[in-house]
């Protein structure tokens, strides 16, 4: 069936913070100098902010830079940080506070915002459509579409209404096809079609591997006497202590407006044991006395999970391809120790425009513009943002290579003493996925069941994510060899992706005569993206599902 399609200048896939911002900066430099220039945004979440989770601490300079009046335009920036606490748990009763002397400086945020990303979101979406841009919701980019020469022609949107058994419902609908002179790639952390392109032209051939963590995330509406307005906490140490866990977990308490918390553990998916359950994890650090006193007498609104990307400048592919661009947390902008990505997503984003732009409106009458945006590569190493990401470029690799101690200790000096100017750089070669150890030489971990006041298991957890997928729909969750799971990850690592997810999604079931089967549960599924990052056979490969399937998050 013919599938229709639409030419534009720009399509852009994901409205997050760097796809809305690329399309907020170009349309401001359009409207100042009266150009015309035509951007679509895609977004395969129901409405815009509908996919996003983040903690979030927001550091404003980004949005500064983008928007100088946001406090006038209403941007939903209401909560500046007041206090910084970082506590290090020794166990799962004690915790030993940091003098502010001694945590490193990408860790005070003063000047910062607790925030909804989510929320946010739909603000900078709000601002690029009185721009002029249009927003697709719903709509999931499905696959690229390439020119004969190899370079990128734009996406096109999965069909909708086909059956599980790839049969045509009576409500089939063919994907839609944009066509664009530039296709910029803002998924976020393991975006599909990025993953795509960074294999296709082999963009990551001189970088590190990339590192990633998992961040499981839950709102509470919490007693007002409980409640500290701007109050910022991070921990490190409990629960994920020993050499089964990566150093880089830590988790974190935000007091945000109308008597909420966000909180939250981050799980560096760096991790060796297969019997490690990050959920499970993040019940047992609720119980810990420096957050569940905040969570005392409380209730859980809202519940999410997404992995983050954290290689930092070392794991940065080559962001530039024939065709378009690669921005955000799909490329890996996110700095690691400052825990922040949102700012550093939208910088990309702004200087993506600028390249755009040029390009856009410096060709002559009747010429092409180039196909590469080579010049976005100097822009950004030009750029604060490199900079910034060059001063941290360390954080990860360090932990990794010598430990919390020694790692949290080489950041201090690097941050504080040497201002980010080390003349070492550290690298880790190892990918997430190998880390694993036989599941047969690894300790078993007795996780507690939750009380249902303060911990909670993983099907009431989802519920609280208002996920949803069309039922009769083919699995979004791909297996590359369906003789993987049962006949070579369960005898050696018992099969982790059963403990990976955060959502349920995937189970062993015991077969009457004996055998075992390998069950995927996709309807649950909260587009984390975990299992196309952890597994140790790197043979789930996660692609979009029907347009608008998915978490429906609400204020995350």
């Amino acid at each position: 069936m013919q599938r229709e399609s639409m030419e534009v200048d720009v399509v852009i896939v994901g409205a997050g913070p760097a796809g809305l911002s690329t399309a907020c900066r170009l349309l401001q430099m359009a409207k100042a100098e009266g150009k015309e220039i035509s951007v679509c945004v895609l977004e395969k979440g129901s409405e815009v902010g509908a996919h996003i989770l983040s903690g979030a601490v927001f550091e404003p300079s980004a949005l500064n830079e983008l928007f100088p009046d946001w406090k006038e335009k209403g941007a939903p920036l209401n909560t500046a940080v007041t206090g910084d606490n970082v506590y290090y748990l020794p166990s799962a009763k004690s915790a030993i506070k940091f003098p502010d002397l001694l945590v490193p400086k990408p860790m005070h945020n003063e000047g910062n915002y607790i925030i909804s990303l989510g929320n946010l979101c739909a603000w900078l979406g709000e601002q690029a459509m009185e721009l002029g841009a249009e927003i697709f919701p719903g709509f999931a980019a499905a696959e690229i579409l390439y020119h004969d020469d190899g370079s990128v022609k734009g996406v096109a949107t999965g069909d909708m209404g086909v059956a599980a058994d790839g049969e045509h419902k009576p409500s089939f609908e063919p994907g839609f096809e944009f066509h664009a002179k530039y296709t910029i790639l803002a998924e976020g952390c393991r975006g599909h079609l990025g993953k795509e392109i960074i294999a296709k032209y082999a963009l990551d051939k001189d970088s590190d591997p990339q590192h990633y963590g998992i961040g499981l995330k839950e709102v509470w509406e919490i007693p007002a006497e409980n409640h500290q307005q701007g109050l910022v906490v991070h921990t490190a140490g409990y629960p994920m202590i020993g050499a089964s866990y990566a150093g880089t977990s830590g988790g974190f308490l935000y007091h945000a407006e109308d008597n909420k918390v966000s909180l939250g553990l981050i799980v560096d998916l760096g991790y060796k044991n297969p019997h490690i359950s990050p959920f499970d994890e993040f019940q047992k650090f609720k119980h810990h006395p420096v957050i569940e006193k905040t969570l005392q007498g409380g209730k859980r609104i809202s519940y999410g999970a997404r992995a983050l990307i954290k290689g930092g400048l070392n794991s940065l592919p080559k962001m530039t391809f024939p065709g378009g661009l690669l921005i955000g947390c799909d490329a890996g902008t996110l700095n690691a120790a400052k825990i922040k990505g949102s700012h550093t997503a939208m910088k990309s984003g702004m200087l993506a425009a600028e390249s755009l732009y040029a390009a856009l409106t410096q060709a002559g009458e009747g010429e092409t513009p180039a196909r590469e945006l080579v010049d976005y590569g100097e822009r950004f190493k030009q750029s604060d943002l490199h900079e910034e990401l060059h001063k941290t470029r360390n954080f990860s690799s360090g932990i990794h290579k010598f430990g919390f101690w020694i790692g949290s200790a080489l950041t201090f000096i690097e941050q504080n003493i040497l201002f980010g100017k080390s003349p070492v750089t550290i690298h880790d070669k190892t990918h997430d996925y190998a880390q694993l150890v036989p599941a047969a030489s690894a300790p078993k971990i007795d996780y507690p069941k939750p009380d249902g006041k303060i911990s909670f298991d993983k099907l009431s957890s989802v519920f609280l994510s208002n996920t949803n997928h069309a039922e009769d729909q083919p699995c979004h969750l791909q297996l590359k060899d369906a003789s993987i799971p049962i006949g070579v990850n369960l005898p050696k690592f018992d099969e982790p992706a059963q403990r990976y997810c955060p959502a349920g999604v995937y189970e062993v079931i015991d077969e009457a005569d004996g055998s075992k089967r390998f069950q995927i549960n996709s309807q649950n599924c909260v587009h984390c993206k975990t299992c196309d990052i952890k597994d140790p056979s790197q043979n789930i490969h996660w692609v979009v599902p029907e347009g608008a399937g998915g978490p429906n998050y609400p204020g995350m």
